[in-house]
């Protein structure tokens, strides 16, 4: 296991050598401002959230960014982040919610990747399950690592695709997508409710991440 983290980590520190070399001036795709991304996805509609404080976007270092809660008629709801980079070349990186939480104060409870629908036909895409707590609260996250038409759940293969993609196709950008759904106590098989209810999400959000995260 040390072994491995210890090739994992020369990997991704050499990789970082080969970016910073690699021409700076990288073409930026076309796409969509999250400014008109839709309040209203299949049955869910949406909630604007309030904007990130500048001190938290100095230090996200992210060009376009949506933050908002989405709601059924059912009263199900969760929330939805989505942090889009156009270069990841000066440092500024995605930040993974395994990272970030534990410092808002929510508790790491269990990590897994499971595969949920993405909308498309029968395909399923991977995901990390994230199960936090803070207090006598808890959430449910489904996170993924999105970019050039790529979904990876892995913090680790998405360094290394970013390596890749720097390389060969002059490219840094990329993009995490994030859906929070609340644990409700004295709910029956809560945990597997707040799943359910996020990777519906999930399937209905999913195709529509094209226009705003180009391939």
């Amino acid at each position: 296991m040390l072994a491995r983290a210890i090739v994992v980590f020369v990997c991704l520190a050499g990789g970082a050598g080969v970016i910073a070399r690699a021409q700076r001036y990288e073409a930026v795709p076309m796409r969509t401002s999250f400014a008109v991304f839709p309040m209203q996805i299949g049955e869910w509609t949406g909630v604007q959230e309030p904007p990130f404080e500048p001190r938290i976007l100095e230090v996200l270092g992210v060009n376009d960014y949506l933050t908002r809660a989405y709601f059924r008629p059912d009263k199900a709801g969760v929330g939805l982040y989505i942090g889009y980079w156009e270069s990841q070349r000066q440092g500024d990186t995605i930040h993974a919610p395994l990272n970030c939480l534990p410092g808002a104060g929510w508790d790491p409870v269990s990590k897994t990747t499971i595969e949920v629908p993405n909308g498309i036909g029968d395909d399923r895409i991977a995901v990390n399950r994230y199960l936090v707590r803070k207090g006598l609260d808890s959430e449910m996250i489904l996170y993924w690592y999105q970019s050039h038409g790529r979904v990876v759940a892995s913090e680790y293969w998405s360094r290394l695709f970013l390596i890749r993609d720097a390389v060969r196709l002059n490219r840094t950008d990329g993009s995490i997508v994030r859906v929070i759904a609340p644990v409700l106590p004295n709910v029956e098989n809560a945990e597997t409710v707040a799943e359910r209810t996020a990777a519906q999400f999930v399937k209905a959000l999913f195709p529509l991440l094209p226009t705003y995260l180009p391939s």
